[in-house]
């Protein structure tokens, strides 16, 4: 019985039908994926770290003497101007009181003075009157000899005899000094704080200081009076305006920095960049814990705001900025995000998207900057690289833009 050729083709139909059903059934599912194009464009390496910024030339200003800082004549954030504004007064210490051993001894001292001084002013006395005399000597053997009757050689010996007591009479002199003096300075051991003898008139009673330099008050360790010691802190003085920026940087990292780089300032409070240069690398580092409790070795590294980026920038002293150091830049490098990248037998690799495919491609790393990556060769411009592969993602594997769902 022949075939109808109806019955062939609708035979035919319900065969492609299923066969279409069963590969829409079991075909692989493509993995969904995040996709960037390699480009060319500019790349910096940069070291980046936490910076404060600080008045370059601080003045500490402390007490010359020990005595009593008064109340501070000035406050924190003043103008001051070098050599003519007070800016801290300083009152010389006071007497101590005695104990019984101390004021026994210094009485006792008093006596020793007083009794010094009656012998000096006695042997002043006697030293006068042995002039007297000797001058009297004198006036008459010139006389006698004036006459004839007495020879040169007692007129020798009367002038050197006066000449002798007037030398004595000027010893007696500064002995009875001396003497007033130690007792003087025997009945000043007895003085007692607040006694009228050791209270000094107002002019005269004080140390003033006076600002070193034109600036701004910076802190005043203490505003009240209280005691100090000779080369006690009491203020600091300096220019808000003429800043620096500090950050202690990774020794390994330092290495790669040089004098005068280029600086980028960001985060310190405004929308804007500003920018610095290197100006100093310390050459010692130290050792810092960090936040994870790991020991690290640090460098200070000093840098230089560049004229003009600090005006009217309302920036002072200990302010937080986070500072990017330009340790090299060029112009059209072939990057991609280093999300992109992976390890493959000792080398780095990516996989690209071509026609809906991921294609596996072997790369060369060259420098690297935050989040990118110069590559050398391997790839060309313009390919669309996957970012973060899964497991699943794999050479040969059907892929899809994720932002096409």
């Amino acid at each position: 019985m022949p075939i109808k050729p109806r019955t062939v083709i609708t035979s035919a139909l319900a065969l492609v039908a299923i066969v279409g059903a069963g590969y829409f059934a079991f075909r692989p599912e493509a993995v969904p994926v995040d996709m960037v194009v390699a480009e060319r464009a500019p790349m910096r390496q940069t070291v980046d770290a936490d910076g404060k910024t600080r008045i370059k030339d601080i003045y500490e200003v402390s007490a010359p003497i020990s005595g009593t800082a008064q109340r501070s004549p000035v406050e924190v954030g003043d103008l001051v101007a070098e050599g003519t504004t007070v800016v801290a007064v300083v009152q010389p210490l006071a007497t101590g009181f005695l104990d019984t051993r101390a004021r026994s001894q210094a009485e006792a001292a008093v006596l020793e003075a007083e009794a010094g001084l009656r012998v000096a002013e006695s042997t002043l006395r006697q030293a006068r009157e042995e002039l007297n005399y000797a001058q009297s000597q004198h006036a008459r053997v010139k006389a006698l000899v004036s006459r004839g009757v007495s020879s040169l050689t007692q007129l020798e010996d009367a002038a050197q005899q006066q000449t002798l007591r007037e030398a004595a009479l000027e010893s007696a002199v500064l002995n009875r000094d001396m003497a007033e003096s130690a007792l003087a300075r025997s009945r000043a051991a007895l003085i007692e704080p607040g006694e009228s003898g050791a209270v000094i008139d107002d002019e005269g009673c004080c140390v003033s200081i006076t600002a070193p330099v034109d600036g701004v008050v910076l802190d005043i360790v203490n505003v009240s009076e209280r005691p100090v010691q000779a080369g006690t802190k009491l203020l600091s003085i300096g220019e808000p305006g003429n800043l620096e920026i500090v950050a202690d940087i990774l020794s390994a990292d330092a290495v790669s920095i040089e004098p005068g780089a280029r600086v980028l300032v960001e985060r310190w409070g405004g929308g804007e960049r500003l920018e610095a240069e290197v100006r100093k690398i310390e050459p010692s580092a130290y050792t810092k814990v960090s936040a994870l409790g790991i020991e690290e070795q640090r460098v200070d590294v000093t840098f230089d705001f560049v004229d003009g980026e600090i005006a009217g920038r309302k920036l002072g002293d200990g302010y937080a900025v986070f500072v990017r150091v330009i340790t090299w830049e060029g112009d059209g490098v072939l990057q991609v995000p280093i999300s992109t990248l992976f390890r493959n037998n000792g080398g780095w690799a990516l996989f690209a998207a071509e026609g809906g495919v991921a294609r596996q491609y072997t790369v060369e790393v060259g420098r690297r900057s935050g989040l990118m990556a110069e590559i050398t060769s391997g790839i060309e411009p313009g390919l669309q690289v996957i970012t973060h592969p899964s497991d699943r993602v794999a050479d040969g594997v059907q892929v899809v833009n994720r932002q096409e769902l």
